[in-house]
């Protein structure tokens, strides 16, 4: 099926690993120019060797989003590196989970300051350049947004928030030719989730095999994501074959949302 993206340029966040990664490869697997970002050097350079590979320009920014103007100045890089934007990700952003009695101000801070503020920040820097090509943007949320839980306060809210943001956003892009929308990804195969697996096994000396079939029964989920899941689902929705698609918020889920 051709998704028209052959040449299109992407810059997708929180992309040396996990998610954001799978995201990239699938994009430019489809034909896309990517700009990586995060905080891994290396994983990042390693992310760009493999879209390289596959025939697309990739470049690579370390730069902490959480900090002001780092917005502004990733998307003059991209402006230098690609010429223009026609898609954003927006990514980066993890949450840290506990008793809320027990979370600080500092951790309510750190997990707005990456996934929500610097999702606004960056769509705000990037609106002149998406609007010039009548891109498309993206917001990876959570189903925590859809499903909040006393161990997930944080993480809920901050994804009810993207949500939120993106409908908003999604207004705006009717008067612009903006594409926007959501995706709210249950449980996903990545490095973090392994090591929440491992750190169990390790402590209760139980199979892993038990646990993965207790975080799925926990999730209400068929089965664990994998980014390849969430990559495909980016590349369409972004793609000539889904230009009607604007507004929505997609649970990616595995049927863990029980409700309409």
């Amino acid at each position: 099926m051709e998704l028209g993206l052959k040449g299109k340029v992407a810059l997708v966040t929180g992309s040396s690993r996990g998610i954001g990664r799978g995201v990239a490869d699938a994009l430019a697997a489809e034909g896309c120019d990517v700009m990586l970002t995060g905080r891994d050097e290396k994983a990042l350079d390693e992310a760009a060797s493999a879209i390289s590979a596959k025939g697309r320009r990739a470049a690579t920014s370390t730069l902490d989003l959480r900090q002001q103007g780092a917005t502004e100045k990733l998307i003059d890089e991209v402006r230098r590196e690609f010429g223009g934007l026609d898609i954003l990700v927006n990514n980066a952003g993890a949450t840290k989970r506990g008793d809320f009695l027990e979370l600080t101000d500092a951790d309510w801070q750190d997990g707005y300051a990456l996934k929500f503020f610097a999702h606004m920040r960056l769509a705000r820097a990037a609106w002149p350049l998406l609007k010039e090509r009548r891109g498309s943007l993206v917001s990876i949320g959570g189903t925590g947004g859809r499903k909040p839980t006393a161990q997930f306060t944080i993480g809920s809210s901050v994804n009810a928030a993207v949500a939120a943001f993106t409908k908003c956003l999604a207004d705006r892009g009717k008067e612009d030719g903006v594409q926007v929308n959501c995706i709210h990804p249950s449980v996903v195969e990545t490095d973090r989730t392994r090591r929440r697996i491992k750190a169990e096994t390790e402590r209760s000396g139980r199979p892993e095999k038990a646990i993965r079939d207790e975080i799925a029964r926990e999730f209400n989920t068929i089965r664990f994501g994998t980014v390849e899941d969430v990559g495909n689902l980016v590349t369409f929705i972004v793609s000539s074959r889904a230009t009607w698609l604007h507004g929505a918020t997609i649970d990616l889920d595995g049927g863990e949302i029980p409700v309409l």
